[in-house]
């Protein structure tokens, strides 16, 4: 058993889990909201400690980042279990884990992760995704302190659902981050996802502060989340809190899950990219191809900085220095080491 970090032992042999923010009390046998995190005769113990579900080299830009050394590969790992329960879960068959089921997967050795990021042809490093890397915590951050040590990269693709202490915890180790902002709506996030948005907004804020690496994606589901009004404030808010540099990616939503709602209209997803574009220096468009949705330009004189197809990416109008080839103008994005 793996003692998990970050929990109040409490009477009667009950604890209090404050990874997130749920902070579930749990008694003796049951586990938390997340699935993975089981009270053990007055233990929180992690029950996908190592455990994987899920190893791929994939691009940098599939996380989506596409400002985190563009055109390159990383080495994504994935576990069991999840603190939201969304209704529209893209991954639910690794993410949402019933009462009492006993995980299935892959026993790494970290260090064995880490080998193999090392010898994989065009590798930065390590995201954790997938699932929800928040609930992974122990593997997360163990692993993360390895992949550093050997001069690597971390990357985590994340609900943003945590408290403050835990991300203070990863902070130092987590390189860049791409957060799932899933609405600017309380409600929102109560029906369909049992959460709260407000802990969400406080992590971007944090990430921010701390002057990492950060992306933001916004899942657009019809009729839910693509009301224009409450969609401009969530860019303004993003725009003031987290700077109008920082990059949004929309993404079209498809029926999954629990949710049988068509497509997002190609039509909704142009409106929001052109509402976005106002506010934000960078907006893709993700799930869907448009011809203008994915390349990256320079904010001053729209020149294109780097042209994607698909996952075939060009870096061309930088300069090493991260500046713009045609105006100087520099640009938010990470194509070297410093």
């Amino acid at each position: 058993m793996k003692e998990a970090l970050f929990y109040e032992k409490l009477f009667g042999d009950r604890v209090r889990c404050e990874l997130c923010p749920h902070r579930c009390t749990i008694s003796p046998g049951h586990r938390g909201i997340c699935g993975v995190r089981e009270n053990r005769d007055g233990r929180l113990a992690t029950l996908n400690y190592r455990l994987l579900s899920s190893v791929n080299l994939d691009p940098i830009e599939k996380k989506p980042l596409y400002h985190f050394f563009p055109g390159s590969k990383i080495l994504s790992i994935g576990s069991f279990g999840c603190n939201l329960q969304c209704r529209f879960c893209q991954n639910h068959e690794i993410s949402q884990v019933p009462a009492g089921v006993t995980l299935r997967g892959n026993k790494k050795e970290l260090a064995s992760i880490v080998a193999q990021a090392e010898k994989s042809p065009q590798n930065i490093g390590i995201a954790y995704t997938y699932n929800e890397p928040v609930i992974s915590y122990e593997t997360v951050l163990e692993t993360a302190r390895l992949v550093q040590k050997k001069g690597m990269k971390n990357a985590m693709v994340t609900n943003g659902y945590i408290t403050p202490n835990p991300l203070a915890g990863l902070l130092p180790f987590i390189d860049a981050f791409n957060v799932d902002l899933k609405a600017n709506d309380e409600q929102f996030y109560h029906r369909y996802t049992a959460s709260r948005l407000a802990p969400v907004k406080e992590t971007l804020v944090s990430i921010r502060k701390a002057g990492k690496h950060l992306e933001v994606t916004n899942l657009v589901i019809p009729g839910l989340n693509d009301d224009e009004g409450r969609f401009l404030e969530m860019v303004q808010w993003i725009a003031m809190e987290l700077g109008r540099e920082t990059p949004l990616h929309l993404s079209r939503y498809f029926p999954r899950h629990h949710f049988t709602i068509p497509p997002t209209p190609e039509k909704t997803l142009l409106r929001l990219f052109e509402i976005a574009r106002y506010h934000l220096d960078y907006v893709y468009i993700g799930n869907f191809y448009t011809p203008f949705g994915q390349d990256t330009r320079c904010p001053a004189c729209h020149a294109i900085l780097i042209s994607r197809a698909g996952y075939n990416v060009s870096v061309h109008g930088l300069k090493a220095d991260g500046t713009c080839k045609d105006c100087n103008r520099k640009a938010e994005i990470i194509i070297s080491e410093e």
